[in-house]
């Protein structure tokens, strides 16, 4: 699709919107009617060409706030790339007040936050650090490296389980970034040295191919079938009633079959998802060296 083509979908966009408030008299909204139709003949238009247009509004909002902003933020860019050589140089001081005279100036750029909490961390200022991450946060919630610098400042004060969440939501918005994946897998085992389970990983369950594949030969099983139709019907018979004695007896004998089933199919990935549900414990080769 051409640009001539773009900008006349946009057009044809805005002035449909329009069509749609409540800001039109009734002659102006028959002129808009007739310029849309005028606009779509004139450049030959369809129904998909005209859902590839832009949002005008928008582009026109965006345009203002880039004109709004200067001259303090052109000063305050200035001031973090100055702040970011600093670092290269290990001047970790000096970088973390060229940031800080950024925030000043812009208190609204997440980066600036962020960029602080660095240099307080290599500072050894670990709570700063988490202050400004915690900022940055506040002011850009999907930032990535926000949320891995905060892991990496609770790291340094023993605060390993809320570094990991720290740590998965970094993963989770940047899911090749190796060093947040990596940073992840040390904080679970350091959690698991000190006994503490780390959070059931559903998603990672939920796409584990070899589980979805016993899942599935286990539903085509007919004495599988059987046995959650008959736990099924026992349950609906015990509706309002609790499930009572013949309802948990159903539940047990179903997750008797279920384990023995899954342990007889593949009992490498039933150790897997014990040790995701219930990590090692002292002792073996999970111990403290």
């Amino acid at each position: 699709m051409s640009d001539v083509k773009i900008v006349a979908a946009s057009i044809v966009n805005f002035l449909k919107k329009q069509l749609e408030s409540d800001t039109l008299s009734v002659d102006s909204r028959e002129s808009v009617e007739v310029g849309i139709q005028c606009i779509e003949t004139a450049f030959e238009l369809g129904p998909e060409d005209v859902t590839k247009g832009l949002d005008l509004e928008q582009l026109v909002r965006q345009q203002r706030g880039r004109t709004e902003q200067t001259p303090d933020c052109a000063e305050a860019e200035k001031l973090k790339n100055e702040g970011n050589e600093l670092m290269k140089a290990e001047r970790h001081r000096e970088a973390l007040e060229k940031y800080t005279r950024a925030i000043e100036l812009v208190p609204t750029n997440a980066v600036y936050f962020c960029n602080r909490a660095a240099a307080h961390f290599k500072l050894g200022e670990h709570e700063a650090a988490i202050a400004d991450c915690t900022a940055a946060l506040a002011l850009q919630p999907d930032y990535g490296k926000a949320h891995g610098r905060l892991g990496l400042a609770l790291t340094a004060l023993d605060r390993h389980r809320e570094a990991r969440a720290a740590y998965a939501r970094a993963v989770q918005l940047e899911p090749d970034n190796e060093s947040y994946k990596q940073n992840l897998r040390l904080t679970d085992e350091r959690l698991a040295q000190h006994g503490e389970p780390g959070p059931l990983d559903l998603g990672g369950l939920l796409h584990n191919p070899a589980l979805l594949n016993m899942a599935t030969e286990m539903l085509a099983d007919p004495n599988m079938q059987n046995l959650i139709s008959g736990l099924m019907s026992n349950t609906s018979a015990n509706t309002g009633n609790g499930a009572g004695a013949g309802g948990m007896s159903a539940l047990l004998e179903a997750g008797q079959a279920l384990a023995q089933h899954m342990q007889a199919a593949n009992p490498d990935l039933v150790e897997q998802l014990r040790r995701q549900i219930r990590p090692p414990g002292p002792g073996g080769n999970n111990a403290p060296q």
